[in-house]
């Protein structure tokens, strides 16, 4: 008797969901309209792709998001020519929505979270990605938290207000020679960005947050020479990327980029990497290397799958939690392990002389 009664009772109750569900949808679906001012997606706005196909979910145990890349914004101010991570969309997910995803994969086993792109201080002007900096480092109390920016909208006040909260600021430099730059697409107006470089250096030195460069080495770079530069800049570390190709992004015909023209071959970067191995800093990365090592999160929080040569997104943590996710990943927690992936990487432990 009890019985048929709670299975009378879990009837009614899905039936009651279901038409509340039905009613949501439909009202979300009228506003469709006014979704370019709505702070808030509409159904499915997650799921919008499908799963990587032919990929099946592994009963191994997952990965451990111990480092994530949480691309937040897709929208740039340069426009780099061999650019992996285009203005495909201009979604940013509200700030609460992004801290408690922050939240769920810290409770999943993030230690580092690095913020990126597009360029993160486009955003609110700085504001939002500096709130989920103190979020993380305040709140989350993760052992490190970092960004990697263009450096071309930065301001002091930015430092002078979240600079306590920020281990690592990486500014991508590609090359010393600004007419390089230029070629590259790596400016915006007449700003010299050599020399923002060395003013931001200068900031994170007076507010004790470590400086980082990263460059991807390109047909237009390879034969530079930048040992003189990078060792006056001393940075903590200088990440150096061989250009990538990713299909959908910057190759293809669905592409907003043609990085054809920028790619190197391996002997290519491997005499690039030889004429500056006297740099103690540097920490080489091969596209072998890069192309599954890093758990990538876009601006909906799915994780991106790469080893297909293309993004292919998981479903969003937010819908199904970050261990179903991850399963999607794509992500090689071995070789993340071996191209250093794990380092000093809170400045709390740092000897550094700022």
């Amino acid at each position: 008797m009890q019985l048929a009664l709670l299975a009378r009772l879990l009837s009614v109750g899905r039936a009651v969901l279901a038409a509340l569900r039905g009613r949501l949808g439909a009202l979300c679906w009228s506003l469709a309209p006014l979704s370019l001012s709505l702070p808030l997606p509409l159904p499915g706005w997650r799921d919008s792709v499908p799963r990587p196909e032919g990929e099946q979910e592994s009963d191994d145990a997952p990965p451990t998001p111990t480092s994530v890349n949480y691309h937040f914004t897709r929208q740039c101010n340069y426009k780099c020519g061999f650019c992996f991570h285009t203005a495909k969309t201009s979604f940013v997910l509200p700030l609460e929505e992004a801290k408690r995803g922050l939240a769920m994969l810290k409770e999943a086993g993030m230690e580092k979270i690095n913020f990126s792109g597009g360029e993160p201080f486009l955003q609110d002007r700085g504001e939002f990605v500096g709130k989920l900096v103190q979020f993380c480092k305040q709140e989350l109390e993760l052992p490190s938290v970092s960004i990697v920016s263009n450096g071309s909208l930065i301001r002091k006040q930015w430092f002078e207000k979240y600079g306590e909260y920020l281990d690592i600021l990486a500014i991508s430099c590609d090359s010393f020679d600004e007419d390089v730059n230029v070629l590259i697409g790596r400016r915006q107006g007449k700003k010299n960005h050599v020399e923002n470089l060395h003013k931001l250096r200068q900031w994170c030195r007076e507010h004790a947050v470590a400086f980082k460069i990263n460059s991807v080495i390109n047909r237009f770079n390879v034969e530079e020479d930048m040992n003189e530069q990078i060792k006056a800049l001393n940075p903590v570390r200088w990440k150096v990327f061989q250009c990538l190709i990713i299909e959908g992004e910057n190759s293809g015909k669905d592409a907003l980029r043609e990085a054809e023209k920028f790619v190197i071959s391996d002997e290519d970067f491997d005499r690039f990497l030889d004429r500056h191995k006297d740099v103690s800093c540097l920490v080489p990365e091969s596209n072998q290397k890069m192309r599954d090592s890093y758990l990538i999160l876009d601006e909906y929080m799915r994780f991106l799958n790469c080893r297909n040569g293309r993004k292919e997104p998981s479903k969003s943590i937010l819908d199904v939690g970050v261990e179903a996710a991850i399963k999607f990943s794509g992500f090689d927690e071995k070789m993340f392990l071996r191209r250093g992936g794990k380092y000093v990487w809170s400045k709390a432990d740092m000897k550094l002389d700022w």
